[in-house]
């Protein structure tokens, strides 16, 4: 079973920077695509950023523009750099796969929390 571990996560005023990271077992990074998601208090959990085995990537329109996903094929890590956070970024962060499988493994998940 793939283990996932997600770190980076803090407290910060708005308008500040996090970069979160994920490590992964195995070779699950190199061989799948890659997303962030975050759920948020009393919300689903949604997907805010992914990248391709190539590196190509995409957004959530909510975190165009100040987040940007990446990843280390090496050594099985994926990025999130958040820019520009808002109190509406306040959510628990977790990576996997993308789309994740049924019966996936999830991560506990790094929490990001945004002040006003």
């Amino acid at each position: 079973q793939v283990q996932l571990v997600e770190s980076g996560g803090g407290l910060v005023q708005a308008g500040g920077s996090l970069r979160l990271s994920c490590a992964a077992s195995g070779s699950f990074v190199r061989f799948n695509a890659m997303g962030w998601y975050r759920q948020a208090p009393g919300k689903q959990r949604e997907l805010v950023a992914v990248i391709s085995r190539g590196g190509s990537t995409n957004y959530a329109d909510s975190v165009k523009g100040r987040f940007t996903i990446s990843r280390d094929n090496a050594y099985n890590l994926v990025y999130l750099q958040m820019n520009s956070l808002k109190p509406d970024d306040t959510a628990v962060y977790y990576c996997n796969r993308e789309p994740p499988v049924a019966g996936d493994y999830w991560g506990q998940g790094t929490q990001v929390t945004v002040s006003s």
